[in-house]
């Protein structure tokens, strides 16, 4: 076998930015740059060290920041050396190189679902999950590759894929597409282009390579919570909660090999909003990852499960960006933390696989997962019985932006996201309903939480934000509650609540100095 990568390299975000619609002006340098600067330098690939693409790096003071263990933090007792678990995954690779496909992972695309004899090829598409080890998807098009002696990886950085794919696909002889799986409405969409430009006997195959239990196979419907899809999913852990085989060098060599990529030109070609800079705590790629997951097993796993609700706490995994651009497996995550002994296992499971796959099914089977018509019926009915309710306070989006409420709490919660490009999960929900509480409907609300969530969060633009959004503004995955003004039936936080849970004073002071 053989790898070839065409048209650009491992790690460039295969989203097509086309200027003027509004995914465009959401999405931001962060969350490119976030992207682009993270090939694999595996042994698929000569990899290229990319050249310092941006100075507008931002120091992170809050737990994302303190994620890498320091000389300011306490060791643990018997502390294992740095990167022990980079080299004990690439030894658990290798111990199951022979790990059968279960093609339960995969569906067709296509009408047809026989690869074409005789082709000069297969390629992979590579959107969603950026990585070369521990993706099902590229070990799919590798083992059928096997049998063609050629596999070619593409990803689309500038163009949309329906124009560009189909006549790559015919101009290079190929007898099959694999790619791997997205809910959201745009990559569904360009996956459908590229459908309608192919011909028929060329079979499109996705794999969920970002789920533990593939989409389709954990429900063919909308659940309504958690409670609905837990056991779904629960039940077939053992099926697909597997270890990964090892993605080998290809052992036939190209005839030609892809030109090396001239990223400063790359990035300066992206249309996106360069305003919003880089955060220093988050270093792009799967090493940078697999270190992340490396300390959070060693120092904040222990906390997570009591802890995790509290801002104040460096008590999360801080794996959202790395998860959310598929630079690290969720089934990677998920094999390491099970083998540690912690009470605080359930919990993060519970948060990674159970929670995470739902926001994927909401997605997947609700076409309205980004607006009020995406609610259930109950909720829409409260928002609108209620949208006339008379606010105490009003804000425009530019002022939500610029953190200029009345609420230093609130504040403070902005200033985290946009200074760190995260936001504290438990304050993720005080923030989205305040919004609501604070604005003239609920349309609006929801708009300008998106907006917001999309341009500064690390993690954003991925059903994670669209169903937190929901949750918190339109009670998706919830229950009616106590009716009172402006929220109707949804779901009430306020700051005394907060007051309860942690220390509050302590977070505003860290991101919020100045009086209001």
């Amino acid at each position: 076998m053989r790898l070839v990568a065409a048209a650009i390299s491992f790690g460039v975000l295969c989203f097509p930015c086309r200027k003027g619609d509004e995914l465009s002006k959401r999405r931001t340098f962060r969350v490119q740059l976030f992207s682009l600067v993270s090939r694999s330098s595996s042994t698929l690939l000569h990899p290229r060290k990319p050249a310092n693409m941006s100075d507008k790096k931002r120091k992170a003071t809050s737990a994302a920041g303190e994620a890498e263990p320091s000389a300011k933090q306490p060791r643990q007792e018997n502390a294992k050396e740095a990167g022990w678990l980079h080299g004990l995954i690439k030894q658990q690779r290798e111990d199951k190189k022979d790990m059968k496909f279960n093609k339960k992972r995969q569906r067709f695309i296509s009408e047809t679902q026989k690869i074409r004899q005789g082709s000069g090829g297969v390629l992979y598409w590579m959107l969603r999950d950026q990585r070369v080890q521990d993706n099902w998807a590229l070990i799919r098009a590798q083992q059928l590759a096997a049998k063609e002696s050629l596999l070619y990886t593409c990803v689309c950085a500038s163009a949309t894929a329906g124009d560009v794919l189909p006549d790559f696909v015919t101009g290079h002889n190929f007898g099959a597409v694999v790619t791997d799986f997205s809910p959201l409405r745009e990559p569904l969409q360009w996956l459908e282009a590229v459908k309608k430009g192919l011909p028929e006997d060329i079979p499109i195959i996705q794999v969920d390579a970002h789920n533990i239990v593939p989409c389709w196979v954990a429900s063919p419907k909308l659940e309504y919570s958690a409670r609905t899809i837990r056991g779904k999913i629960t039940n077939l852990l053992s099926e697909f909660l597997t270890a990964f085989p090892v993605v080998a060098k290809h052992s036939f060599t190209a005839a030609k090999t892809a030109k090396a990529v001239d990223w400063e030109k790359t990035l300066a070609s992206l249309q996106v909003d360069r305003t919003v800079g880089e955060p220093k705590w988050a270093k792009p790629g799967t090493k940078a990852g697999v270190a992340m997951l490396e300390s959070f097993i060693d120092v904040r796993l222990k906390l997570f499960g009591t802890q995790r609700n509290d801002p104040n706490a460096a008590a999360l995994s801080q794996l959202s960006p790395w998860l959310r651009f598929g630079q690290l497996s969720a089934q990677r995550v998920a094999l390491q933390v099970r083998k540690n002994a912690s009470p605080s296992v359930p919990a993060f499971i519970e948060e990674l696989v159970v929670r995470r796959e739902l926001t994927d099914n909401f997605c997947f089977y609700n076409e309205n997962y980004d607006n009020i018509k995406g609610a259930y019926e109950w909720a829409q009915k409260t928002l609108k019985d209620h949208a006339k309710d008379k606010r105490e306070y009003l804000y425009t989006r530019e002022q939500f932006e610029k953190a200029q409420t009345h609420d230093k709490l609130w504040n403070a919660a902005q200033n985290q996201m946009v200074t760190e490009g995260k936001m504290h999960g438990f304050l993720r929900m005080y923030w989205a309903k305040k919004i609501l509480e604070w604005t003239t409907s609920p349309e609006e609300a929801l708009s300008i939480a998106l907006y917001l969530n999309d341009r500064y969060e690390l993690d954003g633009q991925d059903p994670n934000g669209f169903v937190g959004c929901m949750w918190s503004i339109c009670g998706i995955h919830d229950q009616g509650w106590a009716e009172r003004p402006v929220f109707g039936k949804i779901r009430f936080m306020n700051y005394k609540g907060c007051l309860r849970k942690f220390n509050v004073a302590q977070f505003e002071r860290k991101y919020c100095s100045k009086k209001v």
